[in-house]
């Protein structure tokens, strides 16, 4: 049996997932006294931090039970979204699939993290020093789903921008 060649990037939705879980799962059996834990001074460090909101901390403060059921709520029609685009897209690229892939892992990461806990496990903190913001403060924290998501955003940013489409425009 032979997959269409977009379907063969779910590789990568499994590996996003179970990398994503494998790396939050570490952290949480850490004991917190463990961190931040300097990985590369004033650079890059492990942190250990939950976030009940959306990217970016968006929404953190508000953490109540009806949050917690739309972002679940949300997060799955995202993800039905995301898989129908995915195996159902007709003429999409090699890069575009990828990026379906990406963020449908990024998504079901995230997505497993608030139904488990009720919030995401955030564990990666950067300081881009070379940002004029970020003198003092550190990139707000992430972990191995959002950083999927954001891959993955970018591949189908690019392909749109430049990838090559065949036909005239209709």
């Amino acid at each position: 049996m032979t997959l269409p060649s977009r379907l063969r990037f779910l590789w990568l939705t499994l590996a996003v997932v179970f990398l994503d879980r494998a790396t939050k799962a570490w952290i949480e059996s850490r004991p917190a006294d463990r961190f931040p834990a300097k990985v590369i001074d004033n650079c890059f460090y492990l942190v250990s931090t939950r976030n009940p909101g959306i990217a970016f901390s968006f929404f953190a403060g508000l953490s109540s039970p009806a949050l917690r059921a739309i972002l679940i709520v949300g997060s799955l029609v995202i993800i039905a979204v995301i898989a129908w685009l995915l195996i159902a897209g007709r003429g999409i690229s090699s890069l575009n699939a990828a990026g379906l892939a990406l963020l449908l892992g990024g998504a079901t990461g995230n997505l497993t993290d608030r139904i488990l806990h009720g919030s995401v496990t955030d564990f990666i903190e950067v300081y881009l020093h070379f940002l004029p913001w970020q003198t003092f403060n550190p990139w707000p924290a992430f972990n191995v789903a959002d950083s999927a998501i954001t891959i993955g955003a970018v591949l189908i940013l690019l392909d749109v921008l430049f990838g090559h489409r065949s036909g005239a425009p209709h």
